[in-house]
Formats: structure tokens, sequence, C-alpha cells
């Protein structure tokens, strides 16, 4: 079978990035993934060869690919660069993050977790609209910030994660919120959400609305009873933490960056420069974007067997690297996981 070959862009990373990035490729080539990479760089790799952690040919590929894989970016610390990944965001319109968390290790505090958290990545507290008021001798006496929320950028967020809650073959929608008190701010939201329910997606699964500290509290009580949760930006970015935390940590959280025209996937932890160049690192986490990836190209096929074969190498074989209280490094699990792939 002749298979089209789908141009991507692929940005390595910084620190850990590369090393988990070729473990990543060598399960993907094992798979026979239909990728035809561009390589290119971003973060502090970027500053140095281009002066920008964002270079233009970087950007230029995925224009014109609509499609990469991320390693870790670390940010430079002063010199006034802004964070790569939310400038990846706003430059291609990324507007749902979504981070499935699923337990690969049983076991530990928590046992059979699937979740699906989408949070909204661009608009909310997060657009960055801060100042600082002057009083008296101090610059810092007042600091503001405004968070908008529109009515389009809600519904399509919304409607992203109820498509993807159908198609997932899940059964429930938490949209969480904080309406009670911020009435205008995430009550759009929630206005949002109730109506859209309402209208076209009645009876397709149950839903449900809750406000985030509750939400909070019952996902440690209770974490099984949610199946999927929708959510504003800064809600987002904290309980998708969380939820990866119910799994073993961000080691083990994939994301997805999904907007109209793009689409990136990426390890959700930092580039970890504490290990890089260490052989240690585990590419797990990355690993399940790049089968998130293989998902938003239709190859799911492909998606289940790379799942699987992690499965497998993890609780099978009992491959595992130290994070998960095993003893392989970095090359040892891709080995396993390889020989399991082919196998």
């Amino acid at each position: 079978m002749t298979t089209t070959r789908i141009p991507a862009t692929l940005i390595p990373g910084d620190g850990i990035g590369p090393e988990i990035m070729d473990a990543t490729l060598a399960a993907l080539d094992a798979l026979g993934a239909p990728f035809e990479w561009d390589s290119q760089i971003a973060g502090l790799g970027g500053v140095k060869a281009a002066g920008d952690p964002l270079p233009k040919a970087t950007l230029d590929s995925i224009r014109r690919t609509r499609l990469a894989l991320k390693g870790p970016l670390e940010t430079p610390s002063g010199g006034g660069y802004r964070s790569s990944n939310v400038r990846l965001r706003e430059e291609f319109q990324l507007f749902a993050n979504v981070r499935p968390a699923r337990t690969i290790v049983p076991g530990g505090r928590f046992d059979n977790i699937d979740l699906l958290v989408v949070r909204e990545n661009l608009e909310g507290l997060y657009i960055g609209h801060e100042h600082y008021v002057r009083i008296d001798g101090d610059p810092h006496a007042v600091a503001m910030a405004t968070g908008i929320n529109t009515r389009q950028g809600c519904h399509r967020i919304l409607d992203y994660a109820f498509q993807a809650a159908i198609s997932q073959g899940r059964k429930k929608v938490t949209v969480v919120h904080k309406a009670n008190i911020m009435k205008a701010l995430t009550g759009i939201f929630l206005e949002t959400a109730e109506q859209l329910y309402a209208e076209k997606y009645q009876g397709k699964f149950q839903f449900e609305t809750m406000i985030v500290d509750a939400c909070a509290m019952k996902l440690v009580l209770n974490p099984w009873q949610f199946d999927t949760v929708v959510t504003t930006n800064l809600f987002g970015d904290i309980l998708s933490d969380l939820v990866a935390g119910l799994v073993g940590g961000l080691g083990m959280a994939p994301g997805a960056n999904i907007g109209a025209d793009a689409a990136i996937f990426e390890a959700v932890h930092g580039s970890a420069p504490d290990i890089a160049g260490k052989g240690i690192a585990n590419p797990i986490a990355l690993m399940l974007a790049a089968g998130q990836m293989l998902d938003h190209v239709q190859r799911t096929d492909l998606a289940q067997r790379l799942r699987t074969g992690i499965d497998q190498t993890l609780n099978i074989d009992k491959v595992r690297t130290g994070d998960l209280g095993g003893t392989a490094n970095t090359a040892a699990f891709t080995q396993a996981l390889v020989a399991r792939l082919k196998g």
C-alpha cells in the first residue's frame, strides 16, 4: 500500500528536547508513520542561531505544512522575550488546547483514569492586557489586568469540545466556570455553553456545569465522575496540570494546540536542562503527542498501535525510565518500544 506523505514541521526543542524527539521519531519510523519532516529550530536554539526564539523560517514552515511536532522550548530569561508557546498560539490562532490524561502505569494513587481536558487557548486573562498604576513613590502600587472572553471564542471552543467528546465516544461533558463571582467574564462562557447544548447537542451526551473550585476538589476526591472537561484559559491551565498529576505527572502528559489553519503537538513538560544530555529523559509525553498528531491526520490505526506499544513496553516488558521507578535510560526504553511496534 502506498502511503501519501504528509508534510509536517519538526521542532526538536531545547534541553532534553532533541533526545526525546529522536526517541519519538524512532517509534514513528517503526510504525511507518506518513510524515515528511521539515526540521526547524525555536526557543533558545532559535535565539542562538537567528536572534529570535521563533525564527521566520520556522513560522514559514508551519504556515506551509499546517502541522508541527514540537519538543519543549526554553524562553530565554531577560531580553524581553515572550513565551514562544504563547506566540505560536497567537500566530496560528490555536484556540483549543487538548490534554488527554489516561492511566498507563497502574497501581498508583489513582487508577483507571481516562479524562479529556479542553482549554480555551487565546482569551480570558491570558491576553496579557496588564499594567501598573504608580501611587506616590511606588511604581507598582496597583496592578491591573483585563480579561476578555468573546461570544465567538466561547462558541468555538465549546463546539470543538462537544464534537471531540462525541467523536471519541465520551458520555459526559463538564463545563467549568466561575460565573457566581466573575459574572460577565465567565458568565458568557456558561451562557454560551447552555445555549449551544440546547440548540445543537441536546441528548448526545450528559451535560453538566460546575464552579471551578468545586471541580478541583471533586477531581481529587473522585476523578472517575468526570469524562470531558471544557473551560476557559486560566482554569484550563490549572486543571489540566491537576489532571496530569492523577496519571503520574507532566512526564506522561501530551498536548495538542488546534486552530482552524494549523495544529501543533507537544510534550507539556519543560526542557529539563538539569538532565539534558544524560540520556535518562522519559520520552512518553512527546510520543503520546505524536499519537494525537496521528489521530489528527486520520491515522488512528497507527496512533492506537503506538499507545498499545507504550502500554505493553511499560507493563508487560516492565521497561521503564527512572521517573516511573524503572532503571531504563531513554535509549533502552525506545529500543524496547520499537521492538514491540515492529513485532
